[in-house]
């Protein structure tokens, strides 16, 4: 079954101190279908889809990597896709 709702896109810019809270604050909002995160020549350095039935499983390992790109990056931009709620 395919999802056909709306979403929108969100950017921040954030330096490497702030990657990891700031993915986190993103990931408790709850309406994220995916992340982005970019380097400064606007690479893509990781992405990953945000499945309600996997974030469970996908969080630890997840948080490992962004605080590894934390270390490796100095400024960063999160691309946030994210579900556009109709009834609104």
């Amino acid at each position: 079954m395919t999802d056909t709702g709306k979403t929108n896109w969100e950017s921040f810019k954030v330096t490497s101190d702030e990657i990891q809270a700031k993915v986190k604050e993103i990931i408790r909002e709850g309406n994220a279908r995916r992340i982005i995160i970019k380097n400064e020549k606007d690479e893509t350095i990781i992405e990953f889809p945000m499945t309600v039935g996997a974030i469970g499983l996908v969080l630890a390992p997840l948080f490992a990597a962004v605080g590894t790109l934390a270390a490796l990056a100095t400024n960063c931009t999160i691309l946030v896709e994210k579900k556009v709620d109709e009834g609104k």
